[in-house]
């Protein structure tokens, strides 16, 4: 996979206080002989993900107007207004732009990728780290329900997204998730304008 210089540089601030604090807790955890996992990185999701592409990662800031739109169309507050988009890139033409969100489950926090595709869908989404205990994390066929989707009313928990008996907060703080990026998205695409 190449790398361009910008990318090299600002990977490790991807998620800043949020993941260094994911850190600090799965050492703890870890010492304390608690069950957390830590499936990728982010540019081992990225290279499983986009094989020989071009990456190219932007920081962008939400305008309030932009925030306000994103937060209407998520059908929640947005949990920030700085986004990391990945964009990959094939000779010369854009593959998939991922995502990468850092969320609260229960009291332990998880980190998603979410791939979107160049009409706006949800192309894939991979578990990166999950640090509440392991019985809660959902088969890799739930996480099948959200490909080809865009942002609509039917992308949400209990409607044409089912839930997942005995990991509810889970499938709640993913369909959740997926609903900010997609929104993010949409604005930061200019696909929804202010």
């Amino acid at each position: 996979m190449s790398f361009n210089p910008t990318f090299r540089r600002g990977a490790h601030l991807l998620f800043g206080r949020a993941l260094a604090r994911c850190i600090v807790l799965l050492a703890a955890f870890h010492a304390a002989g608690a069950r957390c996992e830590v499936f990728h990185t982010i540019d081992e999701a990225l290279a499983i993900q986009f094989p020989g592409a071009e990456m190219k990662r932007e920081s962008v800031v939400l305008s309030e107007e932009q925030l306000t739109l994103a937060s209407r169309l998520a059908g929640q507050k947005m949990k920030g207004k700085i986004f990391r988009p990945y964009r990959a890139w094939r000779s010369g033409e854009l593959v998939g732009t991922a995502y990468f969100d850092v969320h609260r489950v229960r009291t332990l926090k998880e980190t998603l990728m979410v791939v979107i595709d160049s009409k706006d869908r949800v192309a894939a989404i991979r578990l990166l780290a999950f640090l509440e205990p392991g019985e809660y994390i959902p088969r890799d066929r739930w996480y099948h329900q959200f490909i080809g989707r865009n942002l609509d009313r039917e992308m949400q928990l209990h409607r044409g997204i089912d839930g997942i008996t005995g990991a509810t907060l889970t499938a709640r703080a993913t369909s959740d998730a997926v609903r900010r990026i997609l929104a993010a998205h949409l604005v930061l695409t200019g696909a929804e304008s202010p």
